[in-house]
């Protein structure tokens, strides 16, 4: 929240790119229920329509702009007009994401263009148009939804993990410039682990059986706790789930390993049992007709809590707790090992006093 009037302070705004289903929903709700003015941007009507309706519900406002992230100019208008009916942007969110499941050799160029233009080159227009706003005010915060895949790629989903190691790469960039130029503007990423979202019904597939995310699952929830945690508390980057940790951990040690594992296991993975009609109706050009809402249909499967993100949220506070465990385990032994400590109690001033051992 920021100052406003006579110590009043008003709702932050927010942007959300992505905002219409799945994870940019969830956040756009997240960010509601804290009474702020949310922006929602995505190509469709219908889930655009459910997003607002989600928002203002749980105590927001809501503003649904129908916009395609690919077009810098669209973003560009989105952005316009949020400032000229909520104020300031405070934090905009890149969400926005197309993907296609596909070997290599069955991809087009078409494809990885598209795909690039939305989950990567949407990012670089919604920061563009962020950073144009919130450079002259030197305030501001600007979240980039990211993944596991940006350090370790998987079978099947060359361009997208191709454009999520492409907003890794732009994003650090961009920080040692903020850095450089002494900005506060401030710029984090977050690393998702597999979500239950919408987004398996509706990604194009050349696969026989239905698309699934590699479990463990996780409720989008529990990303968009963690989108609004880090938006207010300072974090270069924060990593949601232990197996997102373990991913990138494990490719930097053994990523042999991992290529020859994954060639193996990958494939089945991101397929369910179910058959598929490759030439179903995907959102890879246009948005699929229907409000989604913001969980896909794995519920069955998916986590609605994570352990390693509170330990993550509270790291600073276990830190602590853990050097003052630790003093205090150097304290006992000191005076269990003391000569003159026959009953184990010894006098203050003797305890702080020099010893021989």
């Amino acid at each position: 929240m920021r100052p406003h009037g006579h110590g009043k302070r008003k709702p932050e705004v927010v942007v959300v790119t992505g905002a219409s289903a799945g994870v940019g929903r969830a956040i756009a709700k997240e960010f509601g229920k804290h009474g702020a003015s949310v922006v929602l941007l995505a190509r469709s009507r219908d889930g655009l329509e459910g997003a607002r309706q989600d928002v203002e519900h749980v105590g927001g406002r809501a503003l649904p702009l129908q916009t395609d992230v690919s077009d810098d100019r669209q973003v560009e208008a989105a952005a316009d007009r949020t400032e000229r009916e909520f104020g300031p942007i405070d934090i905009w969110i890149n969400n926005a994401m197309v993907s296609v499941l596909s070997p290599v050799l069955r991809m087009t160029v078409a494809e990885y263009r598209r795909v690039t233009e939305v989950t990567y080159l949407g990012y670089v227009n919604g920061t563009l148009a962020a950073l144009r706003r919130m450079w002259p005010r030197d305030h501001g915060v600007i979240v980039q939804i990211g993944s596991a895949l940006a350090y370790r790629s998987i079978p099947l989903q060359s361009a997208y993990c191709g454009a999520k190691h492409a907003i890794q790469g732009f994003t650090e960039s961009l920080r040692s410039e903020l850095i450089h130029d002494g900005s506060k503007v401030r710029l984090t990423i977050v690393q998702l682990p597999a979500v239950n979202t919408p987004q398996f019904s509706w990604i194009k597939t050349r696969m026989p059986r239905h698309p699934r995310p590699v479990p463990p699952i996780f409720q989008p929830e529990v990303v968009a706790q963690s989108v609004y945690w880090v938006a207010h508390h300072p974090r270069r980057e924060f990593t949601i789930g232990l197996s997102a940790v373990q991913t990138i951990i494990g490719n930097k040690f053994v990523p042999g390993l991992l290529d020859h594992y994954l060639a193996a296991v990958g494939y089945e993975a991101q397929q369910t049992q179910v058959s598929v009609d490759p030439n179903r109706p995907n959102n890879l050009y246009d948005p699929v007709p229907g409000d989604y809402g913001t969980r896909g249909p794995f519920d069955g499967q998916a986590a609605t809590y994570s352990v390693q993100a509170w330990i993550n949220h509270h790291r600073g506070w276990l830190a602590l707790a853990g050097v003052s465990l630790a003093a205090l385990s150097t304290f006992y032994l000191k005076v269990r090992r003391h000569p003159s400590n026959r009953s184990g109690f010894p006098s203050v001033p003797l305890l702080f006093s020099r010893t021989d051992d």
